[in-house]
């Protein structure tokens, strides 16, 4: 598997593959034409089809400023390799002098022709959930201890970044309130949440204090924030609402969070490696479900699980959000996307409490339920994968429902 560092991305909403993965293309195609009058981009298939809701042509645009920058949207045109497809083409002197196609294929994560079917650099021998337990039961190190083991040396400095834009991200969805851009006329809930959970106690005010943190940084992603990829921009409020619950409940350092960020990393590099975590490949159970599985995993770690009862969790995630669409209304990644975060962290929180209650056995494992979520998204049509041609998509664009 590669490095925890291709989960975990910093950069700004609203999507990982619509915007972070298509503004890095822009960005690499004008340092290699600086000089360049003219661009022309077109957009393929979910690029084209949700682009707009994304800020696909927004990103591309203001990164090849001052030039011209001409969008074609092929909308019924798929390339084989990914359905997420860009080409740029450059005019210089008045006319053609160059093109390059380029896929973003999830997590902000780029590739072209040349380098699609290169081999990544993979630092893990580990390449599954089982591999990761015998490792386990040969040396007695834990999933943190793997990633720390395993990665270079700077990756705790990483994962404190990481953190970091986490807490910002939070800090600054909370205290933001309005509307959302987009025009869904959707208003900002995480402030409201938040004060009202002050009112609360027990349970009630755990679970919403969960959905304020996961309202703040879905939120701050939905109108062009910067955010961590948790394993994608449309997933990213799941594990940092997990984690800051959890850190309050269990008044722990930064430190032990930075070692629950590590597993998680490793729980989505799992998914990653074997299956994917593009809604536009497999719908949302590839993002919001790995990242539920991710966040499941870290807050059974911080309660003190042992490494059966983490990989329980994990299982628990992602097995429950099998078959979940991407059906994004306009393609914006609001609704349903923004709700799901909220309640996948919640899922994420309680299956880590029914995991440590259990002996860490069950039927399905992680593997197992990796490869049924692989196979899950194969067969789903192509309207529910990040196309809003179907779903919610359809039949949820309406006005708003106020009964």
């Amino acid at each position: 598997m590669e490095s925890i560092k291709e989960i975990f991305r910093i950069g700004r909403g609203p999507s990982s593959s619509h915007t972070m993965g298509p503004n890095r293309a822009a960005q690499l195609y004008k340092q290699k034409h600086t000089n360049a009058k003219k661009f022309r981009v077109t957009l393929y298939g979910s690029l084209a089809l949700t682009g707009k809701g994304h800020m696909t042509d927004k990103t591309i645009i203001q990164e090849l400023a001052p030039a011209e920058v001409e969008i074609i949207w092929k909308k019924d045109e798929t390339k084989d390799f990914h359905p997420n497809a860009l080409e740029f083409e450059v005019f210089e002197n008045g006319g053609y002098k160059d093109k390059w196609l380029v896929y973003s294929v999830g997590g902000g994560k780029i590739v072209d022709e040349q380098s699609k079917d290169k081999e990544p650099e993979l630092i893990y021998t580990q390449k599954n959930m089982q591999d990761v337990l015998n490792y386990y039961k040969k040396t007695g190190k834990t999933f943190w201890e793997l990633v720390f083991e395993t990665e270079n040396n700077d990756i705790e400095e990483y994962l404190h970044n990481v953190w970091q834009v986490m807490k910002n991200a939070i800090d600054e969805g909370l205290n933001n309130e309005g509307l959302i851009p987009g025009g869904l006329k959707l208003q900002r809930k995480a402030a409201s949440y938040y004060a009202k959970s002050k009112g609360l106690g027990g349970y009630a005010q755990t679970t919403s204090r969960i959905f304020a943190y996961a309202l703040a940084v879905s939120e701050q992603n939905a109108s062009g924030g910067k955010v961590v990829t948790a394993p994608t921009c449309g997933s990213c409020g799941i594990l940092p609402a997990s984690l800051k619950i959890s850190q309050e409940i269990f008044e722990i350092p930064d430190d032990k969070i930075i070692r629950a960020l590590a597993t998680a990393g490793l729980i989505g590099n799992i998914v990653k490696h074997n299956a994917s975590i593009s809604g536009a490949e497999v719908g949302c159970q590839g993002e919001v479900g790995t990242a539920c599985a991710m966040a499941a995993a870290a807050v059974t770690q911080i309660a003190g699980g042992s490494p059966a009862q983490i990989e329980y969790a994990a299982e628990m995630g992602l097995e429950h959000h099998l078959g979940l669409t991407c059906d994004p209304i306009k393609g914006l990644v609001q609704i349903p996307c923004i709700e799901r975060n909220v309640h996948a962290a919640v899922r994420a929180f309680d299956a880590g409490r029914y995991a440590i209650l259990s002996d860490g056995k069950h039927f399905i494992s992680f593997d197992n339920v990796t490869q049924a979520m692989k196979q899950t998204g194969k067969d789903m049509p192509s309207l529910y994968r990040e196309t809003s041609l179907g779903g919610l998509a359809v039949f949820g664009d309406e006005d708003f429902v106020d009964n």
